[in-house]
Formats: C-alpha cells, sequence, structure tokens
C-alpha cells in the first residue's frame, strides 16, 4: 500500500520557525535553544504527514518534540498540520537525513525517547542497506538515549521487525523488547500514525517493540 497523494499546501501557514533544514538546527546541538525552553526532548523519525507529532504534543505539552522527515513535502505537510493544530510551541520538523541528525549532532544521553514508526522495508534483497534501522544508527540511538529512556519500534512488515530485533540485540545492550499492547482506536485519527490507521483498518498486522537503555 502506497502513500496517497498529499493535498496542496495551505500557502497562508507560515512554515518559518517550525519546519527546518539540518544546516538551521544548532551546532553544537543545543534544545532549550532550537524550542525555547528547557524540556525533555523526545524524537520521531520519519514523520510521514504528522499525526504522531501532533497527537504526542498535545497530549504531552511538557515535552518536546522532533521530527525528522526525508521527504521535503511530507516534513511541509507535517509542519503544516502541526501549526493548524496549535502545537507549534514544543515541536520542530526537520527535513533532511535523520540518520545525520544522530550522526553529527546529537551528543549523549540526550533524548528521552527515539520513535520509529512504520519505516520503508526496502523488499528487495540488493535495497534492503538501505533500511534506517541499521548496526549503526541502532548504536547511536543507544548513545543518545538517556539512561531509561525508550526506544518505540513498530512495522507491519514481520520480516523487517524480527530482523530488527536480531540487530538491536546484537548491537546494543537496551533492555527488551517489551511487550506493546494494542488499544483500540475511539475514532478516526486516534491512532499512532496514519499508516497504522491504514493498516488496522485493512485487518493488516501490526508488530510493536519497546526497549530502554539501561541504568548506568
Amino acid at each position: 500500500m502506497g502513500r496517497r497523494a498529499l493535498r496542496k499546501l495551505d500557502p497562508t501557514i507560515d512554515l518559518s520557525g517550525t519546519l527546518l533544514t539540518f544546516e538551521q538546527l544548532p551546532q553544537p546541538w543545543d534544545a532549550a535553544g532550537l524550542f525555547g525552553r528547557s524540556a525533555p526532548v523526545e524524537i520521531e523519525v520519519g514523520s510521514g504527514k504528522g499525526l504522531f507529532l501532533v497527537a504526542a504534543a498535545a497530549a504531552k505539552p511538557e515535552v518536546n518534540f522532533l521530527g525528522i522527515e526525508l521527504a521535503k513535502k511530507y516534513a511541509e505537510h507535517a509542519a503544516a498540520r502541526v501549526l493548524r493544530r496549535g502545537q507549534g510551541g514544543n515541536v520542530r520538523v526537520v527535513s533532511g537525513d535523520a540518520l545525520r541528525v544522530f550522526r553529527e549532532l546529537l551528543p549523549p544521553s540526550s533524548l528521552d525517547a527515539v520513535h520509529v514508526y512504520f519505516p520503508d522495508p526496502w523488499w528487495k534483497a540488493r535495497h534492503k542497506k538501505r533500511r534506517v534501522m541499521n548496526e549503526a544508527f541502532a548504536r547511536d540511538i543507544e548513545r543518545t538515549l538517556k539512561p531509561g529512556g525508550t526506544l518505540h519500534f513498530w512495522s507491519d512488515v514481520e520480516e523487517y521487525y524480527r530482523s530488527t530485533l536480531e540487530l538491536l540485540a546484537a548491537t546494543t545492550t537496551l533492555a527488551g523488547p517489551f511487550e506493546v499492547a494494542e488499544r483500540a482506536a475511539e475514532h478516526d485519527l486516534d491512532y499512532r500514525t496514519h499508516f497504522e490507521r491504514r493498516m488496522r483498518l485493512h485487518e493488516k498486522p501490526v508488530y510493536r517493540a519497546e526497549y530502554r537503555r539501561r541504568a548506568e
């Protein structure tokens, strides 16, 4: 199931300040400067159209959320959704490569949570090296999480899910995987992401895992 076509952006929405490029991020890293306040930071890798960012920011206004989306048009739509819902205060969206952000900018023990939902499975064997969940990124996740910080990984592809669990076991010392129960959605947008909604409405399975960085 491919992504649906995007609607045109509302030209009256000013994305500046919410939508950023890699070059606009603080270097060296300064989360308080980026968000204008000191607060816990959670990152979503692959934000799509921004449903998770909006819902999470509303549910936890005390947390700063950074969404990173490689596809510029989706990053723009995620930022626009955030602003339409009035969540611009504790959300920033980066149009760029999440792996580069982790590798080059984020210091150790700087994140409270990392969210990776339904990453591209890159089906062909010769393309699997492009998967976001690779050894280097797994190590960066562990390095950047605070002790007790969590990794949330979901996929609709069982092979990708199982291989990622094997990767994390072999590459990191993260505790897990812990069981994540599926809860009933109360309304049409009561899902973690748009992709989760589509999978569940089509009665497709979703594989979920949670990990925690061990206390030092």
